[in-house]
């Protein structure tokens, strides 16, 4: 058997009631005696049990987190941040994948499932605008991203547009005209994307720049798909077409990772020839070949926002606060691939 409430007691010097007033968060337990009894929490590795917490509580100290796919960098680095946002705060995170599927999302918020939560983030990718009214649950609820805004419940994205057209802005500032974009259809779409949102962005940088756009520079992906193959069959054929270009904007780094693969099977050399940001900050574009310039949006940020906020409405009683939106800010990452030495992380 593992370490019991009992033997945190024993170690503390307190008694169990007063270690259970820890373990729940009561306010009034003196700071003094909560830094002993976390300590002693801590040297004996005491796991609460989950079950009788909440039995007693009507809470379990568990959240929930719904995304698309983990299969995804930027996914699957947000869920970390949230579980170790969520860790600092004596939370547990049971995470969700609903494929980016609507069926898997209207599932992820249903609140006929069965679902041992105390609140749940949630990043849909297909619900839209049209769907806020199934956001409006009765447990704690947190949206990410950017499909649904004024909605109903608290809102945690990032600058899409604004950060976007930094992100072009550093282009030109390196002395880039023909920028080509790589994510987003000129023609179509869902205004609230994040395509269209950073489209918005690039339009918006070129506008101020006084370049007129040359739509042969914006380019879609295969069903909409921000990944590797994605990015490299956009680059492939802007080569292969004969659209001149010096620069490309990627809307996510994993498209960038392709393009930039795409570029060196071309021939093209990064960033003397094409000069390439990205935008998500993975891990991996640290690491790519040349290292990769992109936009930060404020991942940790926006997880331990989320999470802060989630606590709140859990511990919310009586009349509920009006919703609100959060956007961290963001910054350029500058890389090998816009001819930077990088100095970051």
């Amino acid at each position: 058997m593992g370490p019991t409430m009992h033997d945190v007691a024993r170690v503390a010097g307190v008694s169990i009631k007063t270690v259970s007033n820890v373990i729940n968060d009561y306010p009034h337990v003196r700071p003094g005696t909560r830094d002993r009894v976390n300590e002693a929490i801590e040297q004996l590795d005491y796991r609460p049990n989950l079950s009788a917490r909440g039995l007693r509580s009507g809470r379990t100290g568990v959240i929930g987190l719904a995304v698309p796919s983990l299969r995804e960098n930027y996914f699957a680095e947000l869920a970390d941040s949230v579980i170790r946002a969520a860790e600092k705060r004596g939370l547990g995170v049971m995470v969700e994948q609903t494929s980016g599927q609507r069926e898997g999302e209207l599932l992820a918020v249903s609140t006929s499932r069965p679902r041992f939560l105390d609140g749940l983030l949630f990043s849909p990718v297909s619900l839209g605008q049209e769907d806020a009214a199934a956001l409006a649950v009765e447990g704690p609820l947190v949206l990410l991203g950017e499909r649904i805004f004024g909605g109903p419940t608290d809102h945690v994205t990032m600058h899409n547009t604004s950060s976007a057209e930094a992100a072009v802005e550093h282009l030109l500032e390196i002395g880039r005209r023909r920028i080509a974009l790589i994510g987003a259809d000129l023609h179509g779409g869902v205004e609230a994307s994040s395509a269209n949102l950073r489209l918005k962005g690039y339009l918006r940088a070129l506008e101020r720049a006084g370049i007129e756009l040359d739509p042969a520079l914006v380019r879609p992906t295969e069903m909409s798909r921000w990944n590797r193959a994605g990015g490299a069959a956009a680059a492939h054929l802007l080569v292969r077409e004969g659209v001149e270009f010096d620069a490309v904007f990627a809307l996510s780094d994993t498209l960038g990772l392709g393009v930039l693969r795409a570029l060196d099977e071309e021939g093209l050399r990064v960033p003397d020839d094409v000069a390439m940001i990205g935008f998500d900050n993975i891990d991996e574009s640290k690491w790519s070949v040349p290292s990769m310039t992109t936009v930060d949006p404020g991942r940790d940020e926006i997880a331990a926002i989320a999470v802060d906020r989630l606590i709140e409405r859990i511990n919310e009683k009586g009349e509920r606060r009006p919703p609100e939106t959060f956007k961290p800010d963001f910054r350029i990452v500058r890389r090998e691939s816009t001819g930077f030495v990088s100095t970051d992380e």
